[in-house]
C-alpha cells in the first residue's frame, strides 16, 4: 500500500518545508523506493499563472502544462522525477471543482459544505498522485504555517487520510522554527511547543518533528521538545541553515533522518547510496578560483524567487565546469543608452529570462545588442528570445519599428505575435502555450553543439511567437533559425551561428535542470562566458 508523507510547517513561513520534502524524497529515492511529491497551497488563486512573481516568485510548469508552486521545481532538482498536473493544489482549485460539480447537479440536491465536500476534493487530489504514479510513498507538503485559517481545510482532510488509511501507513512531519536569543545566548523551544499544540488541537500528533535553526542545537532542546511535543528522542531532527542547499539531504540523514522515516511507517528497504550525491556536493563545496560574471537581465529582479530556476540552472552548469558564477541582478528599466556600457561592461555573459509585459523591455533590447555587437555570450529564455529578435530585426534588418504585438499593439511590424487563428479576446490563465513539446534542431547551429540531438523536447509557457512573415527577412540577413516544431510552422529557437553562444530558446529549459546533470545549454553558455 502507499505511504503517505505530509509535512507541515509553524511558527513563521519560509521555514524552507519544500527543502525538507525535497531531501526526504531523494534519500527515500536512494533507498530504493518510488517517491512522488505535491504541494496543497492554501492561496485562493486557481493557480499560480497568474501572480506577481512580487508576490509568489517564479512559477513552475510540469511536462503536462500544469502552472506550480516553485516549490515543486525544488522537488524535482532533488528527487529528479518529472512532476505533473496532480502535483500541486489551491483553494481554489478545489472550490472551482466543488462549484462546478455542484452547479451539474452531482451532489444531488445537498448542501455543499467545507466537510465533507471541500476535504472530500481535497483527499481524492491526494489520493490520485499515488494511484497515477504507482509510487511508495506520496510526500505531501501543506504550504502556510499551522495556525492560518486558510489552511485549515487541508489539515482537516489529511486528518481524515490518516485516519483511512491506517497510522502504520501515514506520517506527519513539522517543521519548526528554533530562534536564538542573543541576549540570553540560548536556543528556546516555547514557539514549537506552541505550534505542536496548535497542530494537535486539530487532531494531528507529529511523528517527526524537524528543527529549523541557524547554529547547532543544544541536547537539551532535543530532550525538551520530544518530552513535552510528545515525540520519541530520535525523532526530533535539526535542520541547520546551510550555505549550499544540495547539502540538507545529507545533513538530514546524519540524524537518521530517513532511517527513522522508513521505521515509522514500517518500510524495509536498504540503507542508501549517498555516493553520487556526496560526489555532487564535494564538487560544489570545492574551491572554486574562477569567478564568472553573469548579467541576469530582468524586471522582477527585486525578488530573486521570480528567477530561482534560471539561478539554479546556472549554478548547476557552474559546477559541472568547476566555475563560481556571480550572477549580477539587473533591473532591465535602469539599462539606458547612457548607462548600457557601464552596466554590462565587465559581464562575461548576458541571460535574458522569461517575463510579461512591456515593462523594461527597451533594457532588455539595448542588453540583447550590446551582447551581439561586443560579441559577448547571450542566453535568451522565452522573452528573451522574442527580445533578440526584435533587437536584430531593428538593428541588423533594417526594420526599425520591430516589435512584439504584446509590447505595442498598434506596431505595423510585428515579428512576435500572436499566429494565425490565435485570439486576443482570451482570458489571461491557463490559455498559455503549457509544457512539453518537441523541437527539431537544424545542423551545424550551437543548438545542435550543444544538446548532440536533432530532436529534443522542453516546456514552455507562453502565448506570443515569432512571427513567420520574418523568417526570409531576418533569416536573409543573417539570424539562424537554428530549432522549428515538426510541422515546421513555430520557430522555437534562434542564433547567431557564428558567434561562441547567441541563442535564444522559446521555451524554459532551466525547469529540466538538475544539480548532478545540468542542462546542455545552461553548460554551452557558460562554457562560452568562461573562454570569453
Amino acid at each position: 500500500m502507499t505511504k503517505y508523507i505530509f509535512v507541515t510547517g509553524g511558527v513563521v513561513s519560509g521555514l524552507g518545508k519544500g527543502i525538507t520534502a525535497a531531501s526526504l524524497g531523494r534519500l527515500l529515492k536512494l533507498r530504493g523506493l518510488k517517491v512522488a511529491a505535491q504541494k496543497l497551497d492554501p492561496y485562493i488563486n486557481v493557480d499560480p499563472g497568474t501572480m506577481s512573481p512580487y508576490q509568489h516568485g517564479e512559477v513552475y510548469v510540469t511536462e503536462d502544462g500544469a502552472e506550480t508552486d516553485l516549490d515543486l521545481g525544488h522537488y524535482e532538482r532533488f528527487i529528479d522525477e518529472d512532476l505533473n498536473k496532480y502535483s500541486n493544489l489551491t483553494t481554489g482549485k478545489v472550490y472551482w471543482n466543488v462549484l462546478n460539480k455542484e452547479r451539474r447537479g452531482e451532489f444531488l440536491g445537498s448542501t455543499v459544505q467545507v466537510i465533507p465536500h471541500i476535504t472530500n476534493e481535497i483527499k481524492e487530489f491526494v489520493y490520485r498522485v499515488g494511484k497515477k504514479t504507482g509510487a511508495d510513498v506520496v510526500i505531501t507538503e501543506i504550504g502556510g504555517t499551522i495556525g492560518d485559517i486558510e489552511s485549515q481545510p487541508f489539515i482537516e482532510a489529511v486528518r481524515q487520510i490518516s485516519l483511512e488509511i491506517g497510522r502504520e501507513n501515514s506520517l506527519f512531519i513539522h517543521v519548526t522554527l528554533v530562534p536564538y536569543l542573543h541576549g540570553s545566548e540560548e536556543h528556546k523551544s516555547k514557539p514549537t511547543q506552541h505550534s505542536v499544540k496548535e497542530l494537535q488541537g486539530m487532531g494531528i500528533n507529529p511523528n517527526l518533528i524537524v528543527l529549523r535553526c541557524d547554529r547547532p542545537l543544544e541536547a537539551s532542546i532535543f530532550q525538551k521538545i520530544a518530552l513535552f511535543c510528545n515525540v520519541k528522542p530520535d525523532c526530533v531532527i535539526e535542520n541547520l541553515t546551510l550555505p549550499n542547499l544540495y547539502e540538507a539531504p545529507l545533513m538530514l540523514e546524519e540524524s537518521h533522518f530517513s532511517e527513522v522515516v522508513c521505521r515509522e511507517l514500517g518500510l524495509d528497504v536498504p540503507d542508501p547510496d549517498l555516493t553520487e550525491w556526496k560526489e555532487m556536493v564535494s564538487r560544489i563545496n570545492r574551491a572554486r578560483t574562477h569567478c564568472v560574471e553573469i548579467g541576469l537581465v530582468g524586471k522582477y529582479v527585486g525578488l530573486h524567487d521570480a528567477y530561482l530556476s534560471v539561478a539554479e540552472a546556472l549554478h548547476h552548469a557552474g559546477f559541472y565546469h568547476n566555475v563560481h558564477i556571480n550572477i549580477h541582478w539587473i533591473d532591465s528599466e535602469e539599462i539606458t543608452p547612457s548607462t548600457v556600457d557601464s552596466m554590462l561592461s565587465d559581464l562575461d555573459g548576458i541571460l535574458v529570462p522569461g517575463g510579461f509585459g512591456s515593462r523594461g523591455i527597451e533594457g532588455m533590447i539595448l542588453a540583447a545588442r550590446y551582447a551581439r555587437e561586443h560579441r559577448v555570450p547571450y542566453f535568451g529564455l522565452c522573452l528573451g528570445m522574442q527580445i533578440a529578435v526584435i533587437e536584430f530585426a531593428r538593428n541588423v534588418a533594417g526594420i526599425r519599428d520591430a516589435n512584439s504585438g504584446e509590447f505595442d499593439e498598434q506596431c505595423q511590424s510585428k515579428v512576435i505575435d500572436f499566429m494565425p487563428g490565435q485570439s486576443e479576446d482570451i482570458d489571461k490563465g491557463g490559455t498559455l502555450r503549457l509544457g512539453a513539446y518537441p523541437c527539431v534542431i537544424q545542423p551545424s547551429t550551437t543548438m545542435e553543439r550543444c544538446y548532440g540531438s536533432q530532436l529534443i523536447s522542453e516546456r514552455h509557457r507562453h502565448r506570443y511567437e515569432f512571427n513567420n512573415e520574418y523568417r526570409e527577412k531576418l533569416s536573409s540577413c543573417g539570424l539562424t533559425l537554428s530549432g522549428l516544431s515538426p510541422d515546421h510552422k513555430l520557430v522555437e529557437t534562434v542564433e547567431l551561428t557564428d558567434h561562441d553562444f547567441f541563442v535564444g530558446v522559446q521555451y524554459h529549459p532551466e525547469f529540466k535542470s538538475r544539480p548532478n546533470k545540468p542542462h546542455p545549454l545552461f553548460l554551452g553558455f557558460i562554457e562560452a562566458a568562461i573562454k570569453k
